[in-house]
């Protein structure tokens, strides 16, 4: 039996928002097994100048990454869709462990396969250091929430 993560393509816009807010959802939760789980086995990653392959190189990604992003927040935007494939603007804040503010806003290309399992994500991000007082991002996205996010 294989995994399946429904919705499956192809996405509609109503298919691809739940993409989209669920994958909000589970990574702000900030549980590397429980995001690993959406992506293929064999899913195929580069986050910036990483490039990874696999759920075990995801989750050991993310494990790294939460320990040193600390106070995570992030919000995702659909900016496209089409058959199989989804691309999205995102923003997240987080605190490093030298007590630094960041906010990085970035893109990514996501591909799915049959089955509803991300088998390639593509993510280019840049980050801005913010003051404590220059954040916006709070926590998870407020019930009834579906603002677009500001640029800056």
């Amino acid at each position: 039996m294989s995994e399946q993560r429904p919705p499956f393509p192809p996405f509609d816009e109503e298919d691809a928002w739940k993409k989209v807010l669920g994958a909000e959802a589970a990574w702000n939760l900030r549980d590397p097994e429980k995001v690993s789980m959406a992506y293929s086995a064999d899913s195929e990653w580069r986050n910036r100048d990483t490039f990874l392959k696999g759920r075990e190189e995801i989750r050991s990604f993310l494990t790294q990454k939460w320990a040193r992003e600390t106070e995570y927040a992030l919000r995702k935007d659909l900016w496209t869709f089409a058959g199989n494939r989804i691309a999205v603007r995102f923003q997240y804040e987080s605190l490093d462990v030298d007590g630094q503010w960041w906010r990085s806003y970035g893109n990514e290309n996501w591909e799915f396969d049959d089955d509803g399992l991300m088998r390639r994500r593509e993510a280019s991000i840049n980050d801005v250091a913010i003051t404590e007082d220059e954040r916006r991002l709070f926590g998870p996205r407020p019930e009834g929430d579906t603002g677009v996010i500001p640029l800056r």
